[in-house]
């Protein structure tokens, strides 16, 4: 599937070539989705988004981890001085936390992968509709990202397309708030 569409890909890109003397010069641009998903400001909001969002209860899940780690500690020093009862109550007790512990990790698991597809897919969406808009003001014909295997460095727009992305989180951003007023100094005579 994938083989078949690069050669489609490079039978179009050909044939256009082909055609170019007939025309203007064809203009061609490559991007670096990954470095465009790593480095913008948005992939940094998200990240720092899903790590505020998921921390409460990161830091649940370890509590509760250490809670059974340190009866599992107890039980294994004073396993050999409880009574049979004591035994099979702790046991008991050890059993379902892990339990529960687990049912807990995995939806967690589960709820971060959720949000965080989600919102992979708003910033793939964002870094598009950005990638399109340059070539769109840009003049360019045609801009390639994945699958490429070489281009020269002359067709990179990456780092322009960056900047644009870097420019709509500034503008986006909510203006920081003016510091408050220092009171005035008492009129001297």
């Amino acid at each position: 599937m994938k083989r078949s569409w690069i050669i489609s890909v490079a039978g179009l890109l050909a044939g256009a070539l082909a055609i170019a003397p007939a025309q203007a010069e064809i203009k061609i641009g490559v991007v670096n989705a990954a470095r465009l998903l790593q480095e913008s400001p948005q992939a940094k909001a998200v990240q720092d988004a899903l790590r505020s969002e998921f921390a409460p209860k990161q830091r649940e899940l370890a509590s509760l981890q250490a809670t059974l780690k340190a009866k599992q500690d107890k039980y294994e020093k004073d396993g050999s001085t409880m009574s049979a009862e004591q035994r099979t109550r702790t046991e008991k007790e050890l059993r379902d936390g892990n339990r529960d512990y687990s049912q807990k990790l995995n939806d967690f698991q589960e709820d971060a992968n959720t949000r965080q597809n989600e919102e992979l897919s708003r910033l793939q969406s964002a870094i598009v509709a950005e990638v399109q808009s340059y070539a769109l003001t840009q003049k360019f014909d045609l801009v390639l990202t994945e699958g490429v295997v070489y281009a020269n460095n002359s067709l990179d727009v990456t780092a322009a397309v960056l900047a644009g992305l870097q420019a709509r989180a500034a503008a986006s951003a909510p203006a920081p708030k003016p510091a408050a007023a220092a009171p005035a100094a008492p009129a001297t005579k």
